[in-house]
Order: C-alpha cells, then sequence, then structure tokens
C-alpha cells in the first residue's frame, strides 16, 4: 500500500555534475516514474510534454512540479475547479516560477491541489499510505515528491497548506515569508496569508534548493546545534499520544547532542494567533474569491461555506484579529532573538485514513498568521508506519533551514 520513495535532489546533483546522468536523462526517469506510480498516487493534473529546455542555473535539469493554482506558461490553472474547467493556457509563468526557473529546473507540468487552495479533497494518495489523505491543498506537489516522481515541486500555504501535507507524506517542505517572492501569476486566498512554498526529500535537500533560488549559503551541512523553544501545542488539544510521545523522544535526543532546549513560555499567545487566523483567512478569501462567491452553486461545500462566513465577517471583528495578529509580532520576534528556532509538531498526527478530509491546519494557523518561515522535517514514524513530521519556526528561511538540517540529522542518531 506504499509508493513512498522520494527522490535526492544532492545525489541527483551529485549525478549531474559528474556526468553520470544529464537532464534529457534525468527527465526521462521522472517521465518513467510518474507512468509507474500515478495511477496509484494520482499527483498531477497535466504533464507537459514538450521537449527539454534547460537554464544555466545550478539545479540545470532538476524536474519540478507546480501546483495548479500557480501559472505555468502553455498549461491552464485551473485551481481545482469545475469553475476553471475550460481555463485557457497561461500565457506566461507566475514570478515565483520565473525564479525557479533560472535556477535550470524543467517543470514537468501541474499538480494536483484542493479546490482554491482550500479543503475539498482533490484524487491524490499518499505514497506513505494510500489508504490515508496526503493532506492538502498542496497534496500533488507532496506526493509527487513523496513517491520519488520528482525531486522538488513548489505550492503554496494559507493555513497549513504546505507544512501538513509535508508531514502526512513523510517529506521536508520550506514555507517561504510572508512576501518574500512575489505572488504574481498565483490565484490567492487570503492575501496577507499566502505564502509560496517548496518540497523535497529531505531538508539537506531543500538547504540546496533554496541556495540555489536565492543565492544565500547552503546550509546542508550539521553546524552549530540549535537554541530551541519547544512548542507543545497543548492548549490547542489536537496533539495525538503518538506525535507528543514522538516529539518528545526527538527532543531528548537533541539535547543529548548539544541542543539547548526550553519549553516555549507563550503557549497561549500562539493559541489566540491561531483562533484570528480563521477570522483573517474567511473575511480576505470573501473577497479576493468574490467572483467564486457569486457562483457559489458550483463550489464544494468547505470552500461555499468559507467564502459565505467571511462575507459575514464584520470590518470590525476582522480589524481586532488582525491587531491581535500585529500585537503577536513583536513577543514572537523577542523570543527569537533568544532562540534560533521554535520546534514542535508539523500535524496533530499522523495522516487520517481516508480521502474525504485532508487533515486539520490547525498547528499552523499562528505561524502563518505571523508571516514566519517553516520547514517540516521527516524522519518520525508511528507504530503503524506512518510518518509525523516536525515543524520548525523561524525568523528566516536560512535559519528555518540551518536548524532543520541540524535536526534531520540528529534524529537517527
Amino acid at each position: 500500500m506504499s509508493t513512498w520513495r522520494p527522490w535526492s535532489l544532492r545525489e541527483l546533483m551529485a549525478d549531474l555534475v559528474a556526468g553520470r546522468t544529464n537532464p534529457e536523462e534525468t527527465v526521462r526517469r521522472a517521465r518513467g516514474r510518474i507512468a509507474g506510480t500515478e495511477p496509484d498516487v494520482r499527483a498531477w493534473v497535466e504533464l507537459d510534454d514538450v521537449p527539454v529546455v534547460t537554464g544555466h542555473g545550478l539545479l540545470r535539469g532538476v524536474p519540478m512540479g507546480v501546483k495548479d493554482i500557480i501559472d505555468l506558461a502553455g498549461l491552464p490553472t485551473r485551481c481545482g475547479s469545475a469553475l476553471r474547467a475550460d481555463a485557457g493556457p497561461a500565457s506566461r509563468d507566475a514570478a515565483v516560477v520565473e525564479a525557479w526557473r533560472s535556477t535550470g529546473v524543467v517543470p514537468l507540468g501541474k499538480t494536483v491541489t484542493t479546490e482554491f487552495a482550500f479543503f475539498a479533497p482533490g484524487p491524490t494518495r499518499n505514497p506513505a499510505h494510500l489508504d490515508h489523505t496526503p493532506g492538502g491543498s498542496s497534496s500533488g506537489s507532496a506526493a509527487a515528491v513523496a513517491s520519488g516522481q520528482v525531486p522538488l515541486a513548489i505550492g503554496s500555504q494559507t493555513a497549513g497548506s504546505v507544512t501538513r501535507p509535508a508531514s502526512y507524506c513523510g517529506v521536508a517542505s520550506l514555507v517561504m515569508r510572508h512576501g518574500r517572492f512575489p505572488t504574481d501569476g498565483v490565484v490567492g486566498l487570503s492575501p496577507s496569508l499566502d505564502s509560496h512554498g517548496v518540497y523535497a526529500a529531505t531538508a539537506t535537500d531543500l538547504a540546496l534548493a533554496w541556495a540555489s533560488l536565492t543565492g544565500e549559503p547552503d546550509v546542508g551541512r550539521s553546524g552549530t546545534a540549535p537554541r530551541i523553544a519547544l512548542w507543545s501545542a497543548a492548549p490547542l488539544e489536537v496533539v495525538s499520544e503518538e506525535m507528543s510521545a514522538a516529539v518528545s523522544t526527538a527532543n531528548a535526543a537533541f539535547a543529548s547532542h548539544g541542543a539547548q532546549i526550553d519549553a516555549f513560555p507563550l503557549e497561549s499567545l500562539i493559541a489566540d494567533v491561531t483562533a484570528a487566523h480563521p477570522v483573517v483567512m474567511a473575511y480576505e478569501a470573501a473577497r479576493e474569491r468574490a467572483a467564486e462567491l457569486d457562483r457559489a452553486d458550483r463550489l464544494s461545500d468547505p470552500l461555499a461555506t468559507l467564502l459565505r462566513t467571511g462575507a459575514d465577517i464584520s470590518d470590525a471583528d476582522y480589524e481586532a484579529a488582525r491587531g491581535l495578529v500585529a500585537a503577536a509580532r513583536p513577543k514572537i520576534g523577542a523570543l527569537l532573538s533568544e532562540y534560533d528556532v521554535v520546534l514542535g509538531p508539523g500535524a496533530p498526527g499522523a495522516a487520517p485514513p481516508g480521502h474525504r478530509a485532508t487533515g486539520d491546519p490547525v498547528l499552523s494557523r499562528a505561524w502563518q498568521a505571523l508571516g514566519l518561515a517553516t520547514a517540516a522535517v521527516p524522519g518520525l514514524r508511528d507504530d503503524a508506519g506512518l510518518p509525523l513530521g516536525l515543524q520548525v519556526v523561524a525568523g528566516s528561511e536560512l535559519t528555518a533551514l540551518r536548524a532543520a538540517v541540524w535536526v534531520e540529522q540528529h534524529l537517527s542518531r
């Protein structure tokens, strides 16, 4: 019941640099893996069969998947919705796709998203266990990486749309700080919350991808043990016993390898920000997707409910929620001047069985509202063998990745 076999970006790059493979062979490998696993995984909406064209960046020839709310020139952006079934091909790439293309990656096509990146599931299955949800909304991108169809795929996060699928599918992810790259060419849901994300097999692979994209240092080797504020999320009352036990065991190992670990002191504040996030999201979504709200009878029940709820939220309630988030930012900022990262569970537990829902994004809501960088780290499993992801939160992508690499490399020691 598993097709889980992530494809290491670092190993691929070593092969490309050494001449053991080339971009054309790499793309053929990706297409072959897709052909062999796609009937089970169902990660893709549409594949681009154009000849391989690579740039000259550090990731020249690396295949990539693109979430189907993000424009990819020559293919339609259907957003997982019947309302976009007849969409024509995009005339140009989204800004974030242009940025990734400059690294030399080869986008192979569009990956499945939930409807307009909200809760209505698509057809995608979890490669770690096909009878379980892959999470959402970036379900196709997470599953494409977890099944080894591609070594990189991009998604987006408004609540928990990147971190949760990474935790469920047993891969690594990075959610960029809000505004780190423009969202031109992305069909958004909530302008103050929408952020870009990327998946890879491991945090070490993410570090290489990030360095290639930004020119920042490659922090893919374990360095100094981080200073960790350990977030339990206890006030939210959602974390499973197995997840709590796995996090505790992992942190005991981290402490034994020199990490400074203290209890996160702002649990109630994060619970308050968590409660504010859905207010902001619904209010903004109702206005951002006003055209879809006018045709709510053709939307899934979850999305229609979100938009109708948002339309009923008053300006005063929206501003109050935004104000609460704004007041929390300097307090979290002060904490992150004392600690490198906040570390906690990436999801309440393992991926739930079934495909009628995508799981609960509650453990990402506060960090998304605060606009921070978040890395999901794979490596833990429950008693049934299902992945349990950790979540590393920091003030910058580089800090999150540096700590994520250290955490990943000490999970198995």
